[in-house]
């Protein structure tokens, strides 16, 4: 396929950008999750029927020594692999017995032919599904995202602290307030992500393995005297790495991957605010964006550069929290033990994993072509004397000195505009000490900062 012909920019425009995320969520590596699953699965339960007493030991001994050619099945597994599961579901019509019978052929060469029915023993489509699923989230979480975010969270450090002493005039209600530092600023980005960052950073990805409608009923009837739970939690956390839910309906509850979803909203969320507040800062000149050479910002106004990178962030972003949002609102919810909704749905979790991935190639982009403007920020504080006002009446009040809320009030409202020397008239006429004076007059909109980061 070629990129122009894609109907999703993800796989179009932006492919190189959503790239790695097709070793996880494309159609070839959701087969080749399941293969591995299944795989997975029959070398832990003839471990586990040999050591029970229930396969001869030649059998045992057979897979035990076959092991890891077997698992060279989904190690190499190829796209031509891919295809064949493809072809064989022409047939099936359904995707996991698919996979069943593709591992079975590859059961023949391998001198286990005799063993091929305990492929997929007792278990459900969405014991596979349900494993594979939340398995390659991880492997993808911990592989590509985790890394970007925490590229990006080390840039925004770094650009706190090369600015923690540059002084901004701060806005809010869009309004000239209390100078802050430009440091600062990004610094609450910085640890705002952080925090997120750390809940991701800890988060288990579960799964559901119990049959058909999550009892073992199957297991059971076969084989009673084994303790399939047991079978089941170490073969989730020991052999794949994902903890498993306990008590569920033929699939998994959701509850998990939703919270997931959940938590990649509130970090995107945070981007966007990122996103408009360093694209209001250009618009305001506290930045200039570097030129790279042929580039055009207009293609009517040729003086233009603009904040393209922030705008291709925010807009995906948004449309990824779009997506995370339905998924989970909608992933925990099914119709008694199982409905089929979650099958289409769970086939876009890469979706809004590509549009975020987007975002942050763009904002990191972005980022990079910032120039600080400090001459603009500078005569920002200077056409602002009034923000000092604060400063002035919050010291008043601490000597003693009567009304000084009202008294600057006064001051800043009746004055059209306040400057330097409006306020070292006030300063003048007050009724305090020499050293109370003498404090007051070395306040200026780029000292009256507090604490820096």
């Amino acid at each position: 396929m070629n990129t122009l012909n894609a109907v999703s920019p993800v796989d179009g425009r932006y492919r190189s950008k959503a790239e790695p995320l097709a070793a996880y969520f494309s159609e070839g590596a959701l087969i080749k999750y399941r293969v591995r699953v299944e795989v997975e699965y029959f070398i832990a339960l003839a471990e586990q029927l040999s050591r029970s007493g229930q396969w001869a030991e030649a059998d045992g001994a057979l897979v035990a020594s076959q092991a890891e050619a077997l698992r060279d099945i989904y190690r190499h597994f190829s796209d031509d692999d891919a295809m064949a599961v493809k072809e064989i579901e022409k047939t099936t019509n359904h995707d996991v017995k698919a996979v069943e019978y593709f591992i079975k052929q590859r059961f023949d060469a391998l001198g286990l032919a005799h063993l091929k029915e305990f492929v997929h023993f007792g278990l459900t489509s969405q014991d596979i599904n349900n494993t594979a699923v939340p398995l390659s989230m991880m492997e993808c979480h911990r592989d590509v995202l985790m890394p970007v975010f925490t590229r990006l969270t080390g840039t925004l450090h770094a650009m706190a602290m090369e600015w923690k002493d540059i002084p901004m005039l701060a806005h809010t209600h869009g309004q000239p307030a209390s100078p802050t530092t430009l440091g600062k600023e990004i610094g609450v980005f910085h640890y705002r992500l952080l925090a997120q960052l750390e809940v991701l950073a800890t988060f288990t990805f579960s799964g559901k393995f119990g049959g058909a409608t999550g009892n073992f009923n199957a297991h059971l009837a076969a084989y009673p005297a084994i303790d399939w739970r047991g079978f089941a939690n170490r073969f989730l956390e020991e052999r794949l790495g994902i903890m498993r839910q306990q008590l569920t309906t033929q699939i998994e509850n959701y509850d998990d991957m939703a919270a997931y979803f959940d938590a990649i909203k509130r970090v995107n969320v945070i981007l966007i605010d990122l996103c408009r507040d360093i694209w209001t800062y250009v618009s305001m000149d506290y930045f200039k964006q570097r030129i790279k050479a042929g580039e055009v910002g207009s293609s009517a106004m040729p003086h233009k550069v603009n904040p393209i990178d922030f705008e291709n962030a925010e807009g995906n972003l948004g449309l990824a929290n779009a997506i995370l949002e339905h998924l989970s609102h909608k992933l925990p919810i099914s119709r008694m033990q199982r409905d089929l909704t979650d099958s289409t749905v769970t086939r876009n979790i890469g979706v809004p994993l590509a549009h975020t991935l987007i975002a942050l190639a763009s904002l990191e982009k972005g980022l990079g072509k910032l120039i600080l403007n400090e001459s603009a920020l500078s005569a920002d504080l200077d056409r602002n004397w009034a923000v000092v006002a604060e400063a002035i009446q919050t010291i008043l009040r601490s000597v003693g000195y009567p009304n000084p809320y009202e008294a600057l009030k006064q001051l800043t409202r009746t004055n059209t505009h306040v400057t330097a020397e409006t306020i070292a008239a006030f300063v003048a006429t007050l009724d305090v000490a020499p050293e109370v004076k003498a404090r007051l007059a070395q306040i200026t909109p780029h000292n009256y900062l507090g604490y820096k980061i």
